[in-house]
């Protein structure tokens, strides 16, 4: 009985270790909203990485966390490090590309809770006098994460996606608040009525 019982568990660990080895390495997530609110206007709270803090996703985790800057406050060249709990983890943020008002990219370097790099684009597309962001992830996973996130059943689309939801709600809200007032054009004096002769 023991022979047969250690028997399937060879057999299921075998099968676990070939079914992670097939899976794909690379992995994408992507995620957009409609913002009321120009391109330049929604731009300008991604460009300068000082008011992440207003909109991330991950601000709330760890009002704690400390939080550096270094380089340029905004584009390329400026650079982001936290270190906080478990669930904000420790790394560093680089823009590395901007196209203003229309794209920019990010490196993402991660030391803990894991090691790695990942790139994350931004894009502002005018739709209208709206504005449609997508805010994407890129990466590629070794053998070991591949297996952690089997085992430990992380799904990195399901994760990030849920994080990037609640960033982008979070980025239209501000943006769309964060309008410039409407300046209406001031009303003419009205015209005297002429004076009654009599």
């Amino acid at each position: 009985m023991l022979r047969k019982i250690v028997l399937v568990l060879l057999v299921a660990t075998a099968a676990l270790l070939a079914w992670v080895a097939i899976q794909p390495s690379s992995y994408r997530v992507e995620r957009s909203v409609v913002v009321a609110a120009a391109p330049a206007q929604v731009y300008g709270h991604v460009y300068d990485l000082e008011k992440w803090q207003a909109w991330s996703p991950w601000a709330k985790l760890d009002p704690a966390a400390k939080i550096a800057f270094e380089g340029p406050r905004s584009g390329p060249g400026a650079i982001m490090r936290w270190a906080g709990n478990e669930k904000v983890g420790r790394g560093a943020m680089a823009i590395t590309e901007a196209k203003p008002v229309e794209a920019l990219t990010i490196q993402l370097d991660f030391v803990e809770p894991f090691e790695g790099t990942s790139t994350t684009r931004f894009s502002f597309v005018p739709q209208g006098e709206n504005t449609r962001v997508m805010w994407s992830l890129e990466g590629r996973q070794g053998y070991l994460e591949r297996l952690a996130g089997t085992v430990l059943g992380i799904d990195v689309e399901g994760m990030i996606g849920q994080d990037y939801e609640r960033g982008l709600a979070n980025l239209k809200a501000i943006a769309e608040v964060a309008q410039p007032n409407v300046q209406t054009q001031p009303q003419a004096a009205p015209t005297p009525l002429p004076q009654d002769p009599g």
